[in-house]
């Protein structure tokens, strides 16, 4: 079922309706049109023959992944998505996560919104409305790194996620994209991480004339310390690699050099991706700064809560912080992307994964880097019109930054 709807009319449409109709009626109507239903609904595909393989979710549900078949001059084009949703680290988080949506395909909505990089309508996503997009729905905990053979009878945990990798674009392939012309793998947080640590083998199961790119929309986790000294994060991704055994995985050009858990952050694998990559990240990553830089563990009495809620709130010394946490990632930044085939567009807003919004993504408000909306700069990156590589000033400089945190979705505590 697709649904279309102009997304900057929806308002003066709800207060058109108001005027002619019953104030119940019009209530209804206006909670129907100002949801977020921009773009189409997308039904879900499950990989049942996947199962055969272990190829399954936390629960042992089968894959899945939703497609909306490309059109026109797009036929032979494929945008391929990994959503988001953080990880798992312990039994205990991943049986939290077992019967949900991100544990288990049967519990997952159909259909699904397509919006922003995944939009239909040319006006929206001017390069990539008439591909074929696919959303890898993600329900592993690993960013698809994962594969356990042994499954506990006591939990019935699976952890398989770069099984479920294999078997969806396996399936793809069967579908239309062993005739790829043009494939960009993308993906937003966790599944930006992923469609990193995947670069490389993506692009080794398309055809050879396929042109191939990745994009990693808030993937770039970098490994810092938080605010009270300790490596948080290196500790909870050593503890995801760890119990996923994700180590087999991850790239042999990282695991070579480096111990394993390292190569969960992008900083040390980015440099040898010989694929195109392009880093779409904000310099001030909303999710970072809550779960990387100041995570509720170490922050007992709450004191970061507000400053972690809207950025303007922070003090000054909590500002400085936040400022250091930004050349920080500016800096493991330098020393990976230092590349003329990798594009970058690190903005100074306040947010977490920036393409799956249309607000976000394209249309009149959008965030903008050198004059450039994000779809442009990706679209003009990926047709090799232009090598964008821009990083902006430090906050607040940029006035077109959303004023506060449009993502909510992928701000799952760690």
């Amino acid at each position: 079922m697709h649904v279309r709807w102009n997304y900057e009319t929806r308002a003066i449409n709800c207060m058109m309706i108001y005027s002619r109709m019953s104030q119940w009626m019009n209530l209804l109507i206006c909670v129907l049109l100002l949801k977020k239903i921009e773009g189409l609904y997308v039904g879900i595909t499950y990989v049942r023959n996947a199962v055969a393989k272990g190829a399954v979710c936390l629960d042992g549900s089968p894959p899945a992944y939703h497609l909306d078949k490309g059109f026109g001059t797009g036929i032979n084009s494929w945008l391929v998505h990994f959503e988001g949703g953080g990880w798992c680290n312990n039994i205990t988080t991943c049986l939290a996560r077992k019967n949900t949506r991100l544990g288990s395909s049967k519990q997952m909505a159909t259909p699904l919104a397509f919006s922003g990089i995944m939009n239909n309508m040319r006006q929206y996503n001017p390069d990539f409305y008439n591909w074929n997009r696919v959303k890898i729905r993600y329900c592993d905990g690993a960013s698809f790194t994962g594969d356990v053979e042994a499954v506990n009878p006591a939990t019935n945990l699976h952890f398989r996620g770069a099984r479920i990798f294999l078997a969806v674009i396996e399936d793809l392939l069967a579908k239309g994209m062993k005739n790829a012309e043009n494939a960009l793998l993308s993906g937003c947080s966790a599944g930006g991480l992923a469609s990193i640590l995947h670069c490389d083998s993506f692009r080794a199961l398309l055809p050879m004339g396929t042109k191939v790119k990745c994009l990693s929309d808030a993937g770039y986790f970098i490994n810092v310390k938080d605010v009270s000294g300790a490596p948080h994060i290196q500790t909870y991704f050593n503890q995801v690699v760890s119990l996923h055994g994700s180590a087999k995985n991850l790239p042999l050009s990282c695991t070579s050099r480096l111990n394993p858990a390292l190569c969960f952050f992008p900083q040390y694998v980015v440099q040898q991706i010989k694929t195109p990559l392009f880093v779409l990240n904000a310099a001030y990553d909303s999710w970072q700064i809550k779960n990387t830089l100041a995570p509720s563990a170490v922050d007992p009495s709450g004191t970061w809560k507000a400053c972690k809620l809207d950025i303007n709130t922070c003090s000054p010394i909590q500002l400085k912080t936040v400022q250091d946490f930004r050349t920080k990632f500016l800096n493991t930044l330098y020393r990976s992307t230092n590349s003329s085939s990798k594009g970058v567009y690190i903005d100074s807003c306040y947010v977490h994964c920036q393409t799956e919004l249309q607000e976000t993504w394209f249309m009149t408000g959008s965030p903008e880097l050198g004059k450039t909306k994000i779809a442009k700069a990706i679209g003009d990156w990926f047709y090799d019109e232009n090598p964008f590589q821009k990083i902006d000033c430090p906050y607040p400089c940029n006035p077109t930054c959303p004023r506060s945190d449009l993502d909510k979705q992928h701000h799952l505590d760690v």
